[in-house]
């Protein structure tokens, strides 16, 4: 079998925002990828990678995956964080990769065969008043997708008030726009009201508050989303108040998803084990790639709950084949987040998913069936970038008394 010769980080997007994992064998042409992205610390998980993980594993065989998951998952000691779990990831995608290519088959064989012929995929329709996002959602329908999502703009919009029309105090901490709880309250059922008219009940939205809600203000909406029927609400509550999906669960049957900002299995147990979500909203890389993944997959597919990966604008393509690699083997399967990229970024990873109407389809190449042109990666790079010098913080919305509202 073959023996890992190397781990190595390849950087790459405008600001070097990916970060795609290459693991090397001693077998002549065999290697894999995988996704450590991360785009707020993308340096952090490098060094994770490069310092920590890589020396516990060169020399190991790439085959044993799992018990290397269980090296690299105890290598730091302390554990279920996001650097680490991302870290993880990337190299565990690498060595399913490596795994397929060896066995002379897509990864989606690996684990159980197909359960379904393509996997469908929502998309993201926004516009800054309801007419634009009435075109938005009529665009996507008519290029075929099934599910999509309905945003007032970008995340808590509906609930934005000018600082000219907000009752800012003196010395406001931010003038431009301030976001008020009860206006977004009030404008996304009045959105869904809008939109049911307009294209009927048989539509599946879904709608992402992004954590913007106090818990009782969450429980108020979605209970009165009710009525209109979404596929799901997305993220209505933040990490640190999870606990009040039991009082939303008690009062209400619009479905809850969650699980973006999730890197600790006691963070995803209880709500499956409890029934009190719907879907389950991890990205693949950040619980620590497919091996952690498909494990969470059984454990919802027991208690009723489905898949749903989040993808999410600044993620790469290298995440996403991994992600439709299980949504293609995992019974339980829901919905896929899409992702789109540019036509030079699309060339940079030949055998990339494909979508067509709404649906997302393999390359059918063994392993994740994705590859990356180093020479076209490393062209993507902006002038100038440096990987010693980029950070970029989240951007934070801001209450009129200048609270910050949690992502």
């Amino acid at each position: 079998m073959a023996k890992i010769t190397g781990v190595r980080c390849i950087r790459t997007r405008k600001n070097g925002t990916w970060t795609i994992v290459k693991v090397t064998t001693d077998q002549d042409g065999l290697y894999g990828i995988g996704s450590a992205s991360d785009l707020y610390n993308p340096e952090a998980v490098v060094q994770v990678i490069e310092q920590l993980l890589a020396p516990r594993i060169v020399g190991r065989d790439a085959a044993h995956i799992e018990d290397l998951w269980q090296t690299m998952y105890t290598s730091g000691y302390w554990r279920n964080g996001a650097l680490l779990q991302t870290a993880i990831g990337g190299i565990d995608m690498a060595l399913w990769d490596i795994k397929g290519k060896e066995a002379g088959l897509p990864v989606y064989q690996l684990l159980g065969g197909a359960c379904r012929s393509a996997v469908a995929c929502y998309g993201h329709a926004g516009g800054s008043d309801i007419v634009q996002l009435k075109e938005e959602v009529h665009r996507y329908l008519e290029e075929g997708y099934t599910v999509v999502r309905a945003q007032l703009g970008g995340y808590g919009g509906g609930g934005f008030v000018p600082g000219d029309r907000a009752k800012l105090p003196d010395n406001a901490w931010r003038t431009d726009a301030v976001f008020d709880e009860r206006a977004y309250l009030n404008a996304i059922p009045d959105m869904f009201e809008q939109l049911r008219v307009a294209f009927g009940g048989g539509i599946p939205f879904t709608h992402d508050v992004h954590e913007h809600l106090s818990p009782i203000l969450a429980i108020q909406l979605a209970r009165r989303l009710e009525p209109y029927g979404l596929f799901f609400l997305e993220d209505a509550l933040p990490p640190e108040q999870i606990g009040w999906y039991r009082q939303l669960r008690q009062t209400s049957a619009t479905p809850q998803a969650i699980g973006e900002l999730f890197a600790n299995p006691q963070e995803w147990t209880p709500l499956v084990a409890e029934r009190l979500i719907d879907f389950i909203r991890v990205r693949v890389s950040k619980v620590g790639g497919i091996s952690a993944a498909r494990k969470i997959a059984a454990l919802c597919e027991a208690f009723g709950v489905r898949t749903a990966w989040q993808e999410g604008g600044e993620n790469d393509p290298v995440n996403q084949a991994a992600a439709v690699h299980l949504d293609m083997a995992v019974w339980n399967f829901g919905i896929q987040e899409i992702n789109h990229f540019r036509p030079e970024e699309k060339a940079a990873f030949p055998g990339h998913i494909e979508r067509r109407g709404g649906y997302l389809y393999t390359s059918e190449r063994p392993g994740l069936g994705i590859d990356i042109d180093e020479a076209l990666a490393a062209s993507l790079l902006g002038e100038g970038w440096s990987r010693s010098i980029y950070h970029q913080p989240y951007t934070l919305d801001r209450k009129a008394d200048g609270t910050l509202v949690r992502p």
